[in-house]
């Protein structure tokens, strides 16, 4: 068995690209409308997975974006993605400085979450060793919900 991608339906097609190339950094890889299902999908891999994902053999993210209007509650419903980040720490301050809550900061200098635009919760894990406790993350509560 080899894990190939996991779905996510979006309401709007640029606030998500936005929330997943600009914010986290993925790359789109290919992307695919149907006029007879009214469908656009996205995939998208992350940078160190992109020769594996042209090749066909990386795991995805499948942005499913349909063309007519859908009310997606619940994003939590879905569970999380989850994604190893070089520095914590940078990666949320990246994030916050383009809007994004973070709603479970990296106090531990490991793990944080946050919430795509459609509410789906994002984990994002330390690569390697955990980092040292720092501010203003070490001191921040929770906001919302992760």
């Amino acid at each position: 068995m080899q894990f190939l991608h996991t779905m996510v339906r979006i309401s709007d097609i640029d606030s998500s690209l936005d929330f997943y190339c600009k914010g986290l950094g993925l790359i789109e890889v290919a992307r695919k409308d149907s006029e007879a299902g009214r469908f656009t999908l996205i995939f998208l891999a992350a940078p160190e997975d992109l020769k594996s994902a042209l090749n066909n053999d990386a795991p995805l993210v499948e942005l499913t974006y349909n063309w007519d209007p859908e009310d997606y509650s619940g994003g939590r419903n879905f569970g999380h993605l989850a994604f190893r980040v070089e520095d914590i720490y940078a990666t949320c301050d990246h994030l916050s400085a383009l809007g994004v809550t973070i709603n479970r900061p990296p106090r531990d200098g490991y793990m944080a979450f946050i919430k795509s635009p459609d509410g789906v919760s994002v984990e994002l894990l330390q690569a390697g060793e955990v980092l040292a406790p720092k501010e203003p993350w070490q001191s921040m509560g929770n906001t919302g919900s992760w």
